[in-house]
Parts: C-alpha cells; structure tokens; sequence
C-alpha cells in the first residue's frame, strides 16, 4: 500500500513520495508534506523557470531562488512563472 500524506499543496490526502527528495531537513519536510503528484507538478514547473530564466544550477543564487520559488508553489503563495507563458485551457 502507497504511504498517504496531507499534501500542504493540494488540501488534501494524497500518495506520498517514496523517499525524501534530498537530503536533509527540508527535504524531510517536503518527504512529510507533499504529495507524490505535487512533486512532480513543482519539478515540471521547475523545468520550465531552468529553461526560460536560463537558470545554472552551480549558481548559488539560481539554487537560492528555485528553494524560494519551490516553497512559495507549495505554501500556496503567488510564486513566479515564466513570461509569456500561457497555460493551456482544459
């Protein structure tokens, strides 16, 4: 059976991941926190801020701003999208 957590994202309890994302405490809290479908919305909208901000990842300060934007997406806060895009219409 799938480890069911209180997804602060979505309000809801939700299949968790499987192991903590990364090392250490704030990865412990995002293990406890954030459900599996979360995780995987906030990498894909990750992906997207990487590839249209031209983020490095060996930038301290890129590092930085992804661990801020990350925890505004799941905190419910407006967080920062990439210009121009669209989402698209269901």
């Amino acid at each position: 059976m799938s480890r069911m957590v209180f997804c602060k994202k979505y309000h809801k309890e939700m299949e968790g991941l499987d192991a903590p994302p990364y090392p250490g405490p704030k990865g412990q809290e995002v293990f406890e926190n954030v459900s599996k479908q979360a995780w995987l919305d906030w990498q894909s909208h990750q992906t997207m801020l990487i590839n249209e901000k031209h983020l490095s990842l060996v930038d301290p300060a890129a590092r930085k701003y992804l661990q801020g934007e990350m925890d505004k997406y799941f905190s419910g806060e407006e967080f920062d999208r990439a210009e121009g895009y669209v989402p698209p219409t269901k």
